[in-house]
């Protein structure tokens, strides 16, 4: 049997120098929201197809986007390489194009015995110089990060009310938010650097040789860091994906802490920063699962363009694995997880 994607491919790849005689090309198992993967068997590539835009781009926007994130995180050494660009094909299953980025060969990242390595990767590139300001287009660059950060938050936070949460969950949501809005209060702000912001330990591979890769990459931009530890080692991220879950125990998050803080350097900036992050991370994490829980529900959208959280855009298996995590971290128990670590944290000093 036939498949569209695959026939689709088959057309593309030659406008990008790939011979597609007698070449394999092999779908992925369905397991993100946000793209297909297809293996160039033999080529040591992967075509990323997006199903949306998390950023909310139109097609062409969003491929451009998501080369910058790859090939500026690659100076790091801890992501793929940068391959291509396949151009939207409008009316074909490429409708919003697709980048062919290096294939990484390895295993799902193994928590907590993988945490030092994702450390490192990530603290690779926090480490990275901030180019100059006219340097960092296409991606966001704010000029005050947190603000930005907050209206993100704020947006995804409107749909708390539909999504429809028991009342203890939601008090402890608004709590966490009301000291989020005291963080934003005060008038110190943290440094930027070049970040992930989709640091979820199911994003990364561990190689052969103990190197962690950051395999998945669209909404990098210039940053606060902690955001990116916060987000590699939350409840709501070490419990995301099949092939990594773990629950990590405080003093594992203690260790990936200090880790990062020794190999960043400076660790006397970003210390003081790891708390207030780590509850704006959850926040945006969690705001999402009830934006998610909402709009999953509709139709898939006809355009190829901007976001689209339907759930037919991906298969019913995975559907169901993103409900019920999206579902425990939206009860009072996975509430009171993260709180109850928050809290623990804070008593660190």
């Amino acid at each position: 049997m036939n498949d569209p994607l695959i026939d689709a491919l088959r057309a593309a790849l030659p406008v990008a120098g790939i011979d597609v005689d007698g070449l394999a090309l092999q779908r992925l198992p369905d397991t993100g929201l946000a793209h297909d993967h297809v293996r160039l068997v033999g080529h040591g590539l992967l075509a990323r197809v997006p199903k949306q835009s998390q950023m909310g781009l139109a097609a062409a926007d969003n491929l451009a986007y998501q080369a910058a994130c790859f090939t500026r995180a690659a100076a790091g050494g801890h992501a793929p390489r940068l391959h291509g660009v396949l151009a939207p094909r409008p009316g074909t299953p490429l409708a919003r194009g697709a980048l062919l980025v290096q294939e990484i060969t390895g295993q799902p990242l193994p928590l907590p015995h993988g945490l030092p390595a994702l450390v490192e990767a990530l603290a690779a590139l926090h480490r990275l110089p901030l180019p100059p300001t006219a340097a960092r287009a296409p991606l966001l660059d704010p000029a005050d990060p947190l603000a930005a950060l907050a209206a993100e938050i704020d947006a995804q936070a409107g749909h708390l009310d539909a999504a429809g949460l028991a009342p203890a969950a939601r008090r402890g949501i608004d709590g966490a938010l009301t000291d989020w809005q005291r963080t934003l209060a005060a008038p110190v702000r943290p440094p930027k650097r070049l970040i992930s912001f989709d640091a979820h330990p199911g994003n990364f591979m561990l190689e052969p040789d103990g190197r962690a890769v950051l395999v998945d990459l669209e909404k990098a931009r210039y940053g606060p860091p902690p955001l990116d530890l916060a987000h590699a080692t939350l409840y709501t991220s070490t419990t995301w994906d099949v092939a990594t879950h773990a629950d990590l125990p405080l003093a594992a998050v203690r260790d990936a802490q200090s880790r990062w803080l020794a190999a960043v350097g400076e660790p006397d900036v970003w210390r003081p920063w790891l708390l207030p992050l780590r509850n704006a991370m959850w926040l945006w994490a969690v705001t999402w699962c009830a934006k998610w829980r909402v709009q999953s529900g509709a139709a898939r959208s006809a355009r190829a363009d901007g976001e689209d959280w339907s759930a037919e855009r991906s298969d019913p298996a995975l559907v169901a694995h993103v409900r019920g995590r999206v579902d425990h971290y939206l009860s009072p128990a996975g509430v009171a997880r993260v709180l109850d670590e928050l809290s623990a944290l804070r008593q660190d000093g």
